[in-house]
């Protein structure tokens, strides 16, 4: 990994973004068993029994410096809850990109992706002095796309014919992005729902 982008702990309301490793590997088969989540075409999660094949190729784009993937986990009872990463890492441009994100079914529609969210964009472009962060996503994952959306990142265009999906078809990607520059806006609205959430619960 360079000394760009370090494995690092983070954490806000309850959750706790941590360097992936091979002792996760119960946890997060539990949380992708949650749901069933690796039967959906448009995502990554890994069927249980290939979690560990999963954690051993994080680990390894980890080596060679393209991602830094994190276990998300609750931070009262320790839970794994799934999993994001920060990906195309480009020191010399100062840009990562935010992606590999998969949550248990029973903590989707909760603030657990907001928090996950603002942890990692708060390290990249306040500590890390990104000047872009962005993400991608399969064309026909609708709920990932207003997902971001909604985070304020600005929609950069379709990458047609661009990669594989499991199911061997291939996928349209939709790219987005966010500027250093957007980032106090975009900051200030994901605490604002944070603060709705708290008010609800």
């Amino acid at each position: 990994m360079t000394a760009f982008a370090q494995p690092v702990t983070l954490r806000a309301h309850g959750v706790r973004l941590e360097p992936l490793a091979a002792a996760h590997e119960a946890g997060l088969a539990a949380a992708a068993a949650d749901g069933q989540l690796w039967r959906l075409r448009v995502t990554s999660v890994p069927e249980p029994q290939h979690t560990r094949a999963y954690i051993e190729q994080a680990l390894a784009m980890q080596a060679e410096g393209s991602r830094l993937p994190f276990a998300v986990c609750d931070e009262a009872t320790g839970r794994v809850l799934g999993s994001t990463s920060y990906h195309d890492i480009l020191p010399a441009v100062k840009r990562l990109e935010i992606g590999w994100t998969w949550y248990a079914q029973s903590v989707q529609r909760t603030h657990v992706n907001t928090t996950a969210k603002l942890l990692l964009m708060e390290h990249a472009f306040d500590t890390l002095g990104c000047h872009v962060v962005g993400w991608r996503t399969d064309n026909f994952n609708f709920a990932s796309q207003r997902a971001i959306e909604r985070l304020g990142a600005k929609k950069d265009g379709v990458l047609r014919g661009h990669a594989l999906r499991r199911d061997g078809t291939i996928r349209d990607t939709v790219m987005y992005s966010m500027r250093a520059g957007e980032w106090p806006e975009a900051r200030a609205q994901l605490l604002y729902l944070l603060q709705l959430h708290a008010l609800a619960t």
